[in-house]
Order: structure tokens, then C-alpha cells, then sequence
């Protein structure tokens, strides 16, 4: 394995190893041997250069992976977050730091909260963000506690976002790479927990990252990013829900604003808010599904001028602005917002409304869903994530289970 300072040299980035004040690169006064780190490692490339990386700065760097789901099912399935394969290859580049390594059985807690509420958010006609579950629960409370547990001074993950700051009252701001950024997945982080988290390749681009675990030796520098759910073999959700909820692929009536029958679908789980294509429906004007209705079994379709909102509701805010987000609803702030992982951060206002908090974009989006996030970024620059909060109902008259 190359040293640090060889990596170093040859980077095309500038990498955070110096101290400043006497204070580490994970913002500790104190040496780095005598700094306890726990790294959540999936056996993908990013946590595996974390722990590398760690390691060789002089820290004493423990590796804890995570058994979230049926490992006989896991073994089956390639490439997907804390299966079967990741752990043995969690484990091999641990072998190969020397650094302790321990594999906790989280997977009944993984089932109750992510896996079935998953399930059921589809169930209400949601579109759930699994990934944002399982960083809210298992990962930033289960694991972290464990961290904690095991008197590390903090816990590190390979996401892709930037903490700024030393111990306490921490920022969290969007990856320096924006391609590779997963802000939008990290906004129910709290600020305890941000303040005991480290992120220490967010200031890379993922092909540095690469580079960097070729340099090291790692077994894992080629191998593919997931792309997929975890536990949602090939991207076939469907087949995942009917087997945990037998009857999800229901038939039942498509129709229109009005309560006209227009055709039939084969289990309302099969649609998104905002689909146009595979309705099996023609003639006439464009028609795209603008609400679900799990009670009646109805897709329910409409114009495109139906999906557009421009107020936003949200409840259950996660808010690492300063201040308290009340205020800052009341004074209006200025504000960019994401309402979906893959879009760029649009321009908004924070407002309230009868202690209701809600975003006033400034140019209407369409397709909006029960199930999803609103995230809101600040700063000069829009990257400072303020936190967000899950949405409730827009002002289209779709109001979502809170």
C-alpha cells in the first residue's frame, strides 16, 4: 500500500491532512492516534478509501458493517449496499488495513423501519425515499449509537456532502463535486448528529476517489457503484411489495377529474404522480396520473396544468439553520429547495401560514408526490443545507398522509 504522503503528492486535489491550531482533520485537538474513528463501510469503493485514508493519517480507525437484510438473498444480488458480497469485501479491505472490523445484525430493524414502511408508503400511494429512511434510522441512530458505544470521538461514512466546522455546531453544505453531491439524502441529519459525523470525501470527485483506492491497493477500486435500492433485486419494486403485501397489484379504474372510467390498471403500486407513458389510455389530449387513491383502487388522471404547484406544505422539519425555522418562515428567507434527488436546487421563500410551514417557489413544478422530500438549501451560494421536511399537500388540493 502507498503511503499518505505519496497519494497526496500525486492528487489532483488538495486533500485536508493538514492541522491548524493543533486541531486534526477531523476537527479534534488532539493527535490522531489518539482519535477513535468508526467507519461505516459498505465493501464499496467510497467507505473503503475512508477507512484507507483514515488509517493512514494516524488514526485509530474501527470498521463496522452493517447485515441489513436476508443475507441468502443478499448473496444472489451484486453490487447493492450491505449485501452479501459487501461484507466479505467490507471485511477483506479491512484485513488488508489491519484495523479491527465487526458485521452487526441490523436487519430486523431494517425491515420494520425502512423496508415496511416502504412497502406501506406505496400502499398510500406515496413514492417513498427509502435511502433517507435508512440514513434517518439505522445508519445516523443505530449505528451511531453503537459508535458511541465503542468511545470513538466520531463515526465516518464515503457520502458525498461537506460538514464544515470543528466539534460542535457543524454545517452541512452540498459535495464540491455536484454530480456525485447526496445532500438531498442526508437533510433529517440532526445537528448532534452532524456534529459527531464526518464526511471526508466530500471535497473529491468520485474519479479522484478511484484513483486514490488504486493507489492504496484496494480490492474494491473497480468495483461498480449500486444503483439499484438495496433490497429491490433489478429495480423490480413491484414484485418486493406484492410479496410483503399480498393483493398491492389490485386492478382497479383509471379516471379522470371528473370520476369518468377511462380504462383499467393492474394495481395502483405501478404508478407515479406525474406519469404520462403506460396508462393504456389514447385520444384526446395528453393525460397524466395527478393523484392516487389507494381506498377506491383509482388512478386518477388529468391535464399537465394539474400537477403544476407552486406552495409547498411540509411537516416532520429536520431544520440546521440558525435560529428556529418558525422565524425564519415568518421573515420570508430566501431560500432554494430540491423536490426531487435528481434536479437542480430551484429558487423559493420560506413562508408560514397559520403555523403551517410552507416553500413558495418561485417557478411552479409539476409532479409532485406524497412520500418525497423537500430540501432547502441557504448560504450565499445556495449550498448550505438548512434541512427540510417531508410534504404534506400543495396547492393543487393534493394533500398527502402526514
Amino acid at each position: 500500500m502507498e503511503n499518505i504522503a505519496s497519494v497526496i503528492a500525486k492528487a489532483d486535489y488538495d486533500l485536508p491532512t493538514f492541522k491548524k491550531d493543533g486541531i486534526n482533520s477531523l476537527g479534534f485537538k488532539k493527535a490522531e492516534a489518539d482519535t477513535r474513528v468508526v467507519v461505516a463501510m459498505s465493501g464499496g469503493v467510497d467507505s473503503s478509501v475512508v477507512a484507507a485514508y483514515l488509517h493512514e493519517q494516524g488514526y485509530e480507525v474501527i470498521g463496522i458493517t452493517m447485515q441489513l437484510y436476508d443475507h441468502g438473498q443478499a448473496l444472489a444480488k451484486k453490487g447493492a449496499c450491505c449485501a452479501g458480497q459487501d461484507i466479505h469485501d467490507a471485511r477483506r479491505v479491512a484485513e488488508l488495513l489491519k484495523i479491527p472490523h465487526y458485521v452487526l445484525d441490523y436487519e430486523n430493524r431494517f425491515k420494520e423501519k425502512v423496508i415496511d414502511d416502504f412497502a406501506d408508503s406505496y400502499m398510500r400511494g406515496e413514492t417513498p425515499i427509502p435511502c433517507v429512511k435508512c440514513n434517518q434510522t439505522v445508519k445516523f441512530q443505530d449505528l451511531l449509537s453503537t459508535a458511541e458505544d465503542l468511545g470513538a470521538d466520531c463515526m465516518a461514512t464515503g457520502h458525498y456532502v461537506e460538514r464544515r466546522g470543528d466539534e460542535k455546531n457543524a454545517k452541512l453544505f452540498r459535495a464540491a463535486d455536484l454530480n456525485r453531491d447526496q445532500s438531498y439524502f442526508l437533510f433529517a441529519t440532526t445537528q448532534d448528529q452532524l456534529d459527531f459525523i464526518r464526511f471526508p470525501l466530500g471535497h473529491l470527485p468520485k474519479p479522484e476517489v478511484r484513483k486514490m483506492a488504486d493507489r492504496y491497493g484496494l480490492i474494491v477500486a473497480d468495483k461498480p457503484d449500486s444503483q439499484d435500492i438495496c433490497f429491490v433485486p433489478n429495480g423490480d419494486y413491484k414484485s418486493v411489495i406484492e410479496k410483503l403485501r399480498p393483493g398491492a397489484l389490485t386492478a382497479g379504474d383509471i379516471v379522470d377529474m371528473q370520476g369518468n372510467v377511462l380504462g383499467q390498471h393492474k394495481g395502483i403500486i405501478s404508478y407515479t404522480i406525474g406519469q404520462r407513458k403506460g396508462l393504456g389510455i389514447g385520444g384526446g389530449d395528453p393525460l397524466y396520473v395527478v393523484r392516487l387513491n389507494p381506498d377506491e383502487h383509482q388512478v386518477i388522471v388529468g391535464p399537465r396544468s394539474a400537477l403544476e404547484a407552486t406552495k409547498i406544505y411540509i411537516h416532520n422539519i429536520n431544520w440546521l439553520g440558525d435560529g428556529i425555522v418558525e422565524d425564519a418562515a415568518k421573515s420570508g428567507t430566501d431560500i432554494w429547495v430540491k423536490l426531487r434527488s435528481t434536479t437542480e436546487p430551484a429558487k423559493a421563500k420560506l413562508k408560514v401560514n397559520n403555523w403551517s410551514i410552507y416553500v413558495e417557489l418561485e417557478n411552479s413544478q409539476m409532479g409532485i408526490s406524497g412520500g418525497q422530500a423537500c430540501v432547502i438549501y441557504g448560504g450565499k451560494d445556495g449550498n448550505q443545507v438548512l434541512g427540510g421536511g417531508w410534504i404534506s399537500k400543495t396547492d393543487q388540493g393534493m394533500t398527502f398522509d402526514e
